[in-house]
């Protein structure tokens, strides 16, 4: 079966929800951190109007069943996106608890997000906006492996 290739907007929401489930290591752009947080925002509004119409409507008494199994089930790749997101920029994974603090931590934290990352490479992996390129310089004075 060929793996066909994702494109488009929702490309990056399934990336960090399928490809990355529970990828906590390497680094993720900006890009992909705000657009799995808008859709995140997005379900989440969805879902609550659901409960909201079950409870009302239909009169169904486990109306938050449906949120609740989706939040446990984007818990693990909400955190593993949020911390490559703080790896782009060189930081720590510890900084998550920033949001701990009251008001100022919350700021800080989307001030955080909404950052630049390092460019090139660093302690967490190469630049996720520049793929490997190896410059032909590089391969000066080296043999030869593919004769």
């Amino acid at each position: 079966m060929v793996k066909k290739e994702r494109t488009g907007f929702f490309k990056w929401y399934l990336t960090s929800l399928v490809d990355n489930y529970a990828n906590f290591s390497g680094r993720a752009r900006r890009q992909e951190f705000w657009v799995f947080f808008l859709f995140q925002i997005g379900i989440f509004f969805l879902l609550i109007f659901l409960s909201a119409f079950l409870e009302d409507y239909i009169g169904f008494d486990y109306h938050t069943i449906p949120f609740l199994l989706y939040l446990l089930a984007t818990l693990i790749p909400w955190l593993a996106v949020n911390i490559r997101r703080l790896h782009d920029s060189g930081k720590s994974g510890g900084y998550i608890f920033v949001n701990l603090i009251p008001l100022i931590g919350r700021i800080w934290y989307i001030v955080l997000m909404a950052t630049a990352g390092n460019i090139g490479s660093n302690q967490y992996g190469p630049d996720p906006k520049k793929p490997l390129i190896i410059d032909e310089i590089d391969d000066i004075g080296k043999p030869l492996l593919d004769q």
